[in-house]
């Protein structure tokens, strides 16, 4: 199996229909729960709302580099979400990120290895490759957040 097979199976995995590493992935975690689930704080945690809209506004910033575009986003802006105030707001916001999810996934696996080995905007980000890979990195970190979370709130 070529690289960019195995990297977009990968992010499809965490993402949208895995159960191998974790026995879940996103999407199944964040279809279950309603929006007042997804908005509630737990202590000083993100909620399950703030981590998907964390994950979704990376899939779009890269995205857009996959795209053609440049590399708009930034870390201090990963949290910004506008306040979740009905279960319309909170479906957008998950459709979303299924929709990058997908599209993530789609173009991850049209990549030639020359693409996956070249430079990812600039030097110091590394290569195409090493992104992707941080992006699966970073989405199971903060899945295991929201198996977490979701398992206090439902407590």
């Amino acid at each position: 199996m070529n690289r960019s097979n195995s990297l977009s199976r990968r992010i499809k995995e965490v993402l949208l229909d895995g159960h191998w590493i974790a026995n879940t992935n996103f999407k199944d975690l964040i279809q279950g729960v309603t929006w007042i689930q997804a908005s509630e704080k737990t202590e000083n945690l993100n909620s399950i709302a703030e981590i998907t809209f964390h994950i979704n506004y990376y899939l779009g910033g890269i995205l857009n580099v996959f795209k053609g575009g440049k590399l708009e986003i930034r870390d201090k802006y990963s949290f910004d979400l506008a306040p979740i105030n009905s279960e319309a707001d909170w479906n957008r916001l998950v459709e979303d990120f299924i929709s990058n999810s997908n599209d993530f996934v789609l173009h991850v696996k049209a990549m030639s290895d020359e693409k996956l080995n070249s430079t990812f905007v600039d030097e110091n980000y590394g290569t195409y490759q090493r992104n992707i890979e941080g992006v699966i990195e970073h989405s199971y970190y903060h899945l295991g957040q929201i198996v977490l979370i979701k398992k206090i709130i439902t407590n």
